[in-house]
């Protein structure tokens, strides 16, 4: 997970809490310029452990999520690794350009509590561990 905010990190815990989805694994990354560094020692260390999920705020500190994203695509070893925005943007320019860089869901941060804990469904969904009652991931 690449967020810098905590109260987002910790709604975004209780999402996949509640949605049964494991946490063991999760590293979370406070901004960009550490999720970027993440992604480069995954280049460098011998056999890749790629995430199966990488949860992507688009407005990070020190290195936007775009950029973020253009990394994870142009890696050697993860190219494929899912990613889902996770951002409290609602421009659909934002939107368009998160879907042409390649990721594979859009989720908005509501406001609400019930709102935002629908992630947890739609990381099920990209997980391949159910489908999502919410809608579609993108």
């Amino acid at each position: 997970m690449a967020e810098d905010s905590e109260p987002d990190v910790l709604l975004i815990r209780e999402a996949l809490r509640l949605a049964g989805i494991p946490q063991d694994n999760l590293q979370v990354a406070r901004d960009g310029e550490i999720a970027m560094r993440l992604f480069e020692q995954l280049e460098a260390d011998g056999p890749p452990v790629c995430p199966d999920l990488v949860l992507l705020d688009i407005n990070l500190p020190k290195k936007r999520g775009g950029d973020i994203l253009r990394r994870i695509r142009a890696s050697t070893k993860c190219p494929a690794t899912k990613v889902l925005i996770v951002t409290s943007s609602g421009l659909q320019s934002d939107r368009d350009q998160m879907e042409r860089l390649g990721a594979n869901g859009y989720f908005r941060k509501p406001s609400e509590y019930a709102a935002f804990m629908e992630l947890g469904l739609l990381v099920r969904t990209l997980l391949g561990m159910g489908e999502a009652s919410a809608g579609s991931v993108y």
